[in-house]
C-alpha cells in the first residue's frame, strides 16, 4: 500500500511539472519519515549520492564531447567515415552509422549524435535520394551507439551509482556497440535496395574524384584521415588510456578534455574564448542537472534497498523462474517499458540498485548485466510515446514524429539481435575487460 501511494505522489508530482530530481527527493524523504528516520538521514544520503569520484567523469566527458563537435571535428571524422564505408551500396546511410560509431568515442550521449550528425548527414541524405523521414530514423537509430561505445555518460551514471568500475563498463560496450552498427549497417542495405535509393552510388565520389590527380583510393585517402586524426587521437586516448591501464576512467575524461580545448582552440583553432565559455556553460548546465537528479534518486534508491524491495522481487522472479535468461529477457522488456514513460538518467539512478542485486542473485556478471541494463533501457530512446530522440531527431530532419516512428521500426531488429546476443552469449560483453585484465 504504501508503494502505491508514494508512485502515487510520484505521477502527481510530475503532472503539476514539479522537476524530476525535486519530485525524486520528496517521494525518497516522505518514504523515510514514515519510516521514522530524521532528516540528517535524507541530506546524507543525497550527498552521498553524488559523492562519487566515479562521477567526476560526467563534466569533463561532457566538456570534451561538447568542445569538439562544436569545434568542427564531427565533419572530419563524417569525412574519414565515407572513405572506410562510402564505396558500399547505400553509402551515405552506412556513413550515417559508422560516423556515429567514430563519434560515440567523443560524446557519449545520444542527443549529441543526433545534434551533431543529423544537422549533417539528414540533408545530404535528402539531396542523394533518400527519403527525410527514413534519413531521421536511421539517425536517430545510429546515434544509439553513442550510449554503448566508450565513453558513455550513462555507463558512467550507472557505475557511479553502483559503485562500479567504469573503465570496465566502457570495456564491455565495445562489441556490443559495434555490432548494433553491422546490423543496421544490413538493415539499410536491404531498404536501399529494395527502395532504389542511390541508383548511381558512386555518384557521390565523383567530386572527390576529380579533385584527386591520379583518382587512386589512397591518394584521396591520406588528406582525409590527416583531417580526422584530432579526433581520432581523442578515440586512443579515451579507449587507449583506459584499457592499457594509463588512466581510470575519470582521468582519461580530464585528459581528454585538456586534449580537446588544446587541440581545437591552439592547434586548430576551430573555437574562439567566447565559444569555449559557452560550451563551458553548456557542459556545467548539464553536469549540475545530472547530479541533482542523481541526489534526488539516491535518497528513493536508499529508501526501496531499506525496504528490501530488491530481496522481494528477485524472491518473486525465482518463484517464476531460475533460469538466467528468462530473467534477462523479462527485465529487458521491463526496461523498455519504464523507458518510454520516464527519462534515461533517472531511470538507471532508480532502477540499478534494485535490479543489480537481483541480477547477481541469479548468477549474472555485474558488469554483463551493467552493460544489459543501459543497452535495453537506451532502446527506449527511440520507443513512443516518449522516444525523445525521436523528437529531437524530427525537428532536425523537417519531418513528423509519427512518419520518424514508423520509418524506425525495421531497425528495432538491429537492437534485438544484439540484446539476445548479450543474454545468450556473455563474452559478447565480457571478452574484452578479461583481455585487458579488468575482470
Amino acid at each position: 500500500m504504501l508503494y502505491i501511494m508514494l508512485f502515487a505522489i510520484f505521477i502527481l508530482l510530475l503532472l503539476v511539472k514539479t522537476p524530476i530530481a525535486v519530485a525524486f527527493a520528496l517521494v525518497g524523504a516522505f518514504g523515510l519519515f514514515i519510516k521514522d528516520f530524521a532528516l540528517v538521514v535524507v541530506i546524507r544520503q543525497a550527498y552521498q549520492g553524488v559523492d562519487s569520484y566515479s562521477l567526476m567523469a560526467l563534466p569533463f566527458f561532457a566538456f570534451a564531447g561538447n568542445i569538439m563537435s562544436k569545434g568542427g571535428i564531427t565533419k572530419n571524422l563524417v569525412e574519414f567515415a565515407d572513405y572506410l564505408v562510402g564505396w558500399i551500396k547505400g553509402s551515405i546511410g552506412h556513413i550515417n552509422i559508422v560516423g556515429s560509431i567514430l563519434f560515440a568515442g567523443i560524446s557519449g550521449a545520444a542527443v549529441s549524435d543526433v545534434a551533431a550528425l543529423g544537422t549533417m548527414l539528414i540533408p545530404a541524405m535528402e539531396e542523394a535520394g533518400y527519403d527525410k523521414s527514413y534519413s531521421s530514423a536511421l539517425t536517430a537509430a545510429s546515434a544509439m551507439i553513442g550510449p554503448v561505445i566508450p565513453p558513455s555518460l550513462s555507463m558512467v551514471v550507472f557505475g557511479g551509482t553502483m559503485n562500479m568500475s567504469i573503465g570496465t563498463l566502457f570495456a564491455a560496450g565495445i562489441l556490443p556497440g559495434v555490432l548494433l552498427g553491422i546490423v543496421q549497417m544490413i538493415i539499410n542495405y536491404v531498404i536501399v535496395t529494395k527502395r532504389g535509393y542511390e541508383k548511381d552510388k558512386f555518384e557521390l565520389r565523383e567530386k572527390r574524384k576529380s579533385s584527386s590527380k591520379t583518382n587512386s583510393y589512397f591518394s584521396g585517402f591520406l588528406p582525409v584521415f590527416k583531417n580526422s586524426i584530432i579526433g581520432l587521437i581523442m578515440f586512443l586516448i579515451i579507449f587507449g588510456g583506459i584499457l592499457g591501464g594509463i588512466f581510470t576512467a575519470t582521468e582519461a575524461a580530464a585528459v581528454a578534455a585538456v586534449y580537446a580545448l588544446f587541440a581545437t582552440y591552439f592547434f586548430i583553432g576551430s573555437m574562439s574564448i567566447k565559444d569555449i565559455w559557452e560550451t563551458l556553460v553548456n557542459s556545467a548546465s548539464l553536469t549540475g542537472m545530472l547530479m541533482v537528479i542523481i541526489a534526488g534518486g539516491s535518497i528513493v534508491s536508499h529508501f526501496l534497498v531499506l525496504e528490501g524491495l530488491p530481496a522481494m522481487i528477485a524472491e518473486l522472479l525465482m518463484g517464476f523462474t531460475e533460469t538466467d535468461w528468462v530473467f534477462l529477457l523479462i527485465t529487458a522488456g521491463f526496461l523498455v517499458l519504464v523507458g518510454m514513460f520516464m527519462s534515461l538518467m533517472p531511470s538507471i539512478i532508480i532502477l540499478a540498485p534494485v535490479l543489480t542485486p537481483v541480477a547477481i542473485e541469479f548468477g549474472v556478471n555485474p558488469y554483463h548485466f551493467g552493460l544489459f541494463f543501459v543497452f535495453s533501457l537506451n532502446t527506449a530512446l527511440i520507443t513512443p510515446p516518449v522516444g525523445s530522440v525521436l523528437y529531437l531527431v524530427a525537428g532536425i530532419g523537417d519531418t513528423t514524429f509519427e512518419k520518424v516512428a514508423k520509418e524506425i521500426l525495421p531497425f528495432y531488429i538491429s537492437f534485438i539481435v544484439v540484446i539476445l546476443l548479450i543474454v545468450f552469449f556473455e563474452p559478447i560483453t565480457l571478452y574484452v575487460p578479461k583481455i585487458f585484465g579488468l575482470l
